[in-house]
């Protein structure tokens, strides 16, 4: 296997997420600032914007809020990225809103992420927005949940604090599908334990924040097993020596392709054999996810934007009935039983219609809700599907590009909602029990 793969391991995307004010932003620049990733002229506008906000100190959080908007109120608005780098590890963060009303933004920097970052004021204990981000976590494929318990310093890091909040959190994720939770209780003003350790809080006897994300193993999110090709467009160059050229472009969703593989076009069921695998100019001996590929075939298939070529012997499901999960994300136009909207999904652009809503869900108690006809901004529920022509999906819990489907509307375009498809022989009911 190429060193690619290796090399990818050592790169970690993870995401904030926790309510308003616990202190998301300052994490982030704290965590920025203490591994020496601040270049000097960064720390010096750091430095005279927060003499200008009146700070007694330097601002961290305002080196992931850049927005007008976001430095006046101080709060997240839109996500923000960042990139750093220590001797073990690569890292993406993307810094998330925690107001209700930027939930889809949430779930815009939650969407790729191999972790998340769920902070928690020592003052408050888990609200209602900790729970809905952890809820939403779950469903987007996280497994991998560091909880920071932060301001610990206005609590006079007390254990029996941190204790608490830890035991309440603890029985809440235990109805979700987390693999691993570690707890940290933090003071990302002061920072300690973020990325040296507290010597305020003795009794902790863990490991530093950065030490966890550093030592966070991600090599088993990525599906390398069922091969899935999207296809985007199809390659025909107008160029003389490349006249009976025939490619087709997309980035491999899971599995690994090689030169020679048998294949199958889908919809149309059609098998060929792989003749050549481009990335730009270069040809490869193997392709795999995330990579971004031109395929050509041995045989002329009609093959167009929205097919997917896939290995003979391991399909995806093909249904017109859809069960997945949806979290809404317009304020103004709620999802009804009966709505006749568009869905996206790899590329391709279908109608569909809303069959059933079976149920919402309570974040606070993760119940299900039954009898609902409609769901709202920011609810997150479970309905049927019914597409105008089959669509090829796998459940997300096992590819996450191939089981996310966008909600649009057809009138004017609007995101309405993201959906996650449901694995029909496992059960959805598990996934708000």
């Amino acid at each position: 296997m190429p060193n690619t793969i290796s090399h990818d391991m050592g790169l970690l995307r993870f995401t904030t997420a926790g309510s308003v004010d616990d202190g998301k932003s300052t994490l982030i620049g704290r965590l920025l600032y203490d591994c020496k990733a601040v270049f000097e002229d960064q720390l010096s506008a750091l430095e005279r914007a927060s003499l200008l906000k009146g700070r007694e100190h330097v601002d961290l959080s305002l080196l992931t809020d850049g927005l007008k908007a976001e430095r006046e109120q101080g709060i997240t608005i839109d996500v923000a990225y960042r990139y750093f780098a220590t001797p073990r590890r690569k890292f993406i963060i993307a810094d998330t809103p925690g107001h209700v009303q930027y939930t889809r933004n949430m779930v815009t920097g939650a969407s790729t992420a191999n972790l998340a970052l769920l902070l928690v004021d020592a003052r408050h204990g888990v609200q209602e927005q900790t729970r809905r981000h952890a809820f939403i976590s779950s469903l987007l494929g996280i497994r991998s949940f560091v909880l920071c318990v932060n301001k610990m310093d206005l609590v006079d890091y007390s254990l029996e604090r941190f204790e608490e909040v830890c035991a309440e959190f603890r029985e809440f994720a235990s109805r979700l599908e987390i693999a691993n939770i570690s707890f940290v209780p933090i003071s990302a003003l002061n920072g300690d334990n973020v990325v040296n350790r507290s010597a305020n809080m003795p009794w902790y006897e863990g490991s530093t924040l950065l030490y966890i994300l550093e030592n966070t193993f991600v090599g088993g999110d990525r599906n390398m097993i069922d091969a899935r090709l999207p296809v985007q467009t199809v390659i025909r160059p107008q160029e003389e020596r490349w006249h009976d050229f025939r490619g087709y472009a997309g980035q491999i969703a899971g599995g690994v392709f090689r030169p020679g593989d048998e294949i199958v076009a889908l919809p149309c069921g059609l098998k060929s054999r792989i003749v050549d695998i481009y990335s730009g100019n270069k040809k490869l001996d193997a392709a795999f996810p995330p990579q971004s590929v031109v395929v050509t075939l041995a045989d002329d298939i009609d093959i167009s934007r929205g097919d997917m070529l896939a290995k003979s012997g391991n399909r995806p499901e093909v249904s017109q009935d859809i069960d997945l999960m949806l979290c809404v994300f317009s304020q103004d136009r709620p999802i009804r039983s009966g709505d006749k909207l568009i869905l996206r999904h790899c590329g391709s652009d279908m109608q569909a219609l809303v069959r059933e809503l079976r149920y919402k869900v309570d974040v606070n108690t993760l119940h299900k809700v039954e009898g609902t006809n409609e769901l709202g901004l920011n609810e997150i529920g479970r309905a049927v599907l019914r597409t105008a022509k089959p669509l090829l999906h796998d459940p997300y819990s096992r590819n996450r590009i191939t089981g996310s489907v966008i909600i649009v509307d057809p009138f004017d375009n609007t995101t309405l909602a993201g959906g996650m498809i449901l694995n029909r022989n496992k059960g959805a009911e598990e996934a708000a029990e």
